[in-house]
């Protein structure tokens, strides 16, 4: 895997054969970044990562030195990996957690600018995080949840959709919380 901007441009990060999750592609991540750009300056914000997997966004927003980025992984070696990556990119920034992402949102405190899902594709976690996103009001007003799935889901429907975007295999939806006037 490749960390596709930043300043850590270019650097490749081994993913062990082992872990289940892999790395979302190139060509998505870098489509995605491309939205986040265009709402925020990403050295600026603060960035929640559910089901991190290999920590492939993490490494994105450590290589654009946001504030505070929060990763979560159920996955106890995988959690292990992003910690040790995180550190090798002296990224003080991150905290990594070794929890449930739902059980994690259903807790935290703090809001977000950007929080980026991306639960196995055959669970029905995608509503969870939703409603907890907006019942708790963890996102900063104007800030982005973005859930990736496969091309069978729709979330058009929920409340504060804002787009579908479809990169290759790769499909996003993003919801943005209302700034109240």
């Amino acid at each position: 895997m490749r960390i596709i901007s930043g300043k850590y441009k270019g650097r490749h990060i081994k993913i062990p054969m082992s872990f289940s999750a892999r790395p979302t592609t190139d060509f998505a991540r870098e489509g995605i970044f491309n939205i986040m750009n265009n709402h925020y300056n990403l050295d600026e914000i603060r960035f929640l990562d559910l089901f991190s997997g290999t920590g492939a966004f993490t490494y994105e927003m450590i290589s654009r030195e946001a504030v505070e980025i929060v990763a979560v992984e159920l996955d106890s070696k995988q959690a292990a990996f992003i910690e040790k990556q995180s550190g090798e990119l002296l990224a003080p920034a991150v905290k990594v957690f070794n929890s449930d992402a739902v059980a994690f949102v259903q807790k935290v405190k703090q809001q977000f600018n950007i929080i980026f899902a991306d639960p196995p594709f055959d669970t029905s976690y995608y509503n969870e995080i939703h409603k907890a996103v907006f019942e708790r009001e963890l996102l900063r007003p104007g800030g982005l949840l973005i859930l990736e799935h496969n091309k069978e889901k729709d979330f058009s429907e929920l409340p504060y959709f804002l787009e579908h975007r479809k990169y290759g295999s790769v499909n996003f939806s993003i919801f943005e919380q209302p700034v109240e006037e």
